[in-house]
């Protein structure tokens, strides 16, 4: 089956900068779809019908004309952060024909000298600026996809608070095209110049001396979190995490999330990780949004309701995290009847009754107890003493295939 649909990315250059190809498909298309940005910068001898993209946006204008030749018009390459990799959700790859121009990254990365396989590339695009934070690090170049013009000082607010106010901004605009423009400043110093929509930001992340240092490992410090007491211990977090063990794409439940520490530092494993906090206190889910934002996931998804009432309807999860209500009935046993076969479900207990009940479900269907003692050495008097936290009973099992 030839292609009946091509993808035609299309720079600041318009017309005159696409090759032979992309100028053939745009000429023996009977209809070209995309925004009125791109569909303007074509030529009045492109005789096919153009079609604005529907609001709502919807890819439905396209797949209705399938088997028809069809192009569609994308800034850059349409396959980062564009409507092409939304359309291979929908089209087989041998229907679709894809012919990408230099990506705003590309054309950023030139103009800068900045290798580009030494930079990460990031979209607020639709997307919460939140996000950013999980990748503030001193030396990190990071490549920013704006929304709007505005994106550019709502980056440079998030900086400061971060802690990253030294970072040097570089804003560029309309890449590729006679409008191109570049405005400079530290995210300190950025003083809200008027900046085009169509614009994308370099970062270079630089904190100040005491700004908290914050991997992407397990085991943040107990204060990066906003508490009320109900927070699992740095030490113990880490021990967790590593047996639910995040997996790129893997959604996990974090059940009684408390302060959702369990369910943020799985997302911050790897982006494409997944969470749902099920907490049923108010006050516990205002701590949870906050901290979700403040440490860079605001994707993970609160889920505002009591175990195992709150769990019906949930996508069923990879690994689940039972950090309270273990004694609640039914919670472990919906648990673990939802958790996908070969999924991880580690629970954390820390009263006699919770612990006997890890116990009596470890009888019945296996898995691994460790009981994990925590001790600071903290003062006394003239002197240091170790002061022992409450030990924690851990269940680690995997469900079988």
């Amino acid at each position: 089956m030839s292609p009946w649909l091509t993808v035609v990315g299309i720079g600041e250059d318009g017309f005159k900068g696409l090759g032979k190809n992309a100028r053939r498909a745009l000429m023996g298309a009977s209809r070209i779809i995309g925004g009125q940005r791109q569909l303007d910068l074509l030529p009045v001898c492109i005789r096919g019908e153009r079609q604005l993209w529907p609001s709502p946006f919807s890819l439905e204008p396209v797949l209705a004309k399938r088997g028809e030749p069809v192009c569609v018009l994308a800034s850059g390459d349409p396959m980062l952060f564009g409507v092409g990799a939304s359309l291979a959700r929908q089209v087989a790859q041998e229907e679709m024909h894809v012919l990408p121009a230099p990506s705003s990254y590309s054309l950023a990365a030139a103009r800068l000298g900045w290798p580009l396989q030494e930079v990460v590339t990031l979209s607020v695009v639709a997307r919460p600026v939140a996000a950013l934070s999980v990748q503030l690090f001193s030396g990190m170049r990071l490549l920013v996809l704006s929304n709007d013009g505005l994106s550019p000082s709502a980056i440079a607010a998030l900086l400061r608070e971060r802690g990253f106010g030294p970072s040097r901004l570089s804003v560029l605009e309309h890449l590729g095209g006679e409008a191109e423009r570049r405005t400079e400043g530290t995210a300190n110093d950025w003083s809200d110049p008027a900046i085009a929509d169509l614009n994308l930001v370099a970062i270079e992340c630089l904190a100040e001396p005491d700004t908290p240092r914050l991997s992407r490992l397990a085991g943040l410090p107990d204060s990066a979190f906003q508490h009320d007491g109900q927070l699992t211990k740095r030490d113990v977090r880490a021990i967790t995490l590593a047996r639910l063990a995040p997996v790129p794409g893997e959604l996990l439940w974090d059940v009684g999330a408390g302060s959702g520490s369990i369910g943020i530092e799985w997302m911050r494993a790897h982006p494409s990780c997944r969470a749902l906090a099920i907490e049923a206190d108010p006050g516990r889910q205002q701590l949870i949004e906050h901290n979700r934002d403040a440490l860079g996931v605001p994707g993970l998804q609160l889920v505002r309701g009591s175990a195992p009432q709150a769990l019906d309807g949930l996508e069923a999860p990879d690994a689940i995290f039972i950090g309270g209500g273990v004694t609640r009935p039914g919670v472990l046993d919906t648990c673990w009847a939802r958790l996908k076969p070969g999924g991880r479900l580690v629970a954390n207990a820390v009263t006699l009754q919770s612990e006997t009940t890890l116990m009596a479900w470890r009888e019945r269907h296996g898995g691994e107890l460790t009981r994990i003692h925590v001790a600071q050495a903290l003062p006394l008097g003239d002197f240091d003493t170790w002061r022992q936290a409450l030990p924690i009973t851990l269940l680690d099992l995997v469900k079988p295939l």
